[in-house]
């Protein structure tokens, strides 16, 4: 009985995992979507500004399930490593976007969106 609960908590945390890390890829990728609007419409800004707090919530999300996928699941602790990685990434990403280092932010995002979508992959 209790193998099976420990299969079930493990299952719904990798499941947890993969959605939030969907949902991480999916706001950068919109991100770089209000990235073109900034420089097309006058809109853009507030929409770059209000993806970029929705993508670092999603970067913390993640972190969130990969947390509770390693602990309560018993699953490996390298998604934790990589979470927190990316939460590190999207932390220079607003700092960087803040401080208006155009440079350095969009190869970073571009780096970010590759990352993502490998993690996504990979689970």
């Amino acid at each position: 009985m209790a193998t099976q609960v420990t299969a079930t908590t493990a299952r719904r945390s990798s499941s947890f995992l993969r959605i939030a890390i969907a949902l991480q890829t999916l706001t950068i990728f919109l991100q770089a979507v209000s990235a073109g609007l900034l420089l097309t419409v006058s809109y853009g800004e507030t929409l770059h500004s209000v993806g970029a707090r929705v993508m670092y919530g999603a970067s913390m999300l993640y972190v969130l399930a990969a947390v509770l996928a390693w602990k309560p699941g018993g699953g490996s602790p390298r998604p934790v490593w990589h979470a927190s990685g990316f939460l590190v990434l999207a932390s220079v990403q607003v700092v960087l976007g803040i401080a208006h280092v155009p440079s350095v932010h969009l190869p970073l995002g571009v780096l970010m969106f590759g990352l993502s979508v490998l993690a996504l992959t990979r689970r």
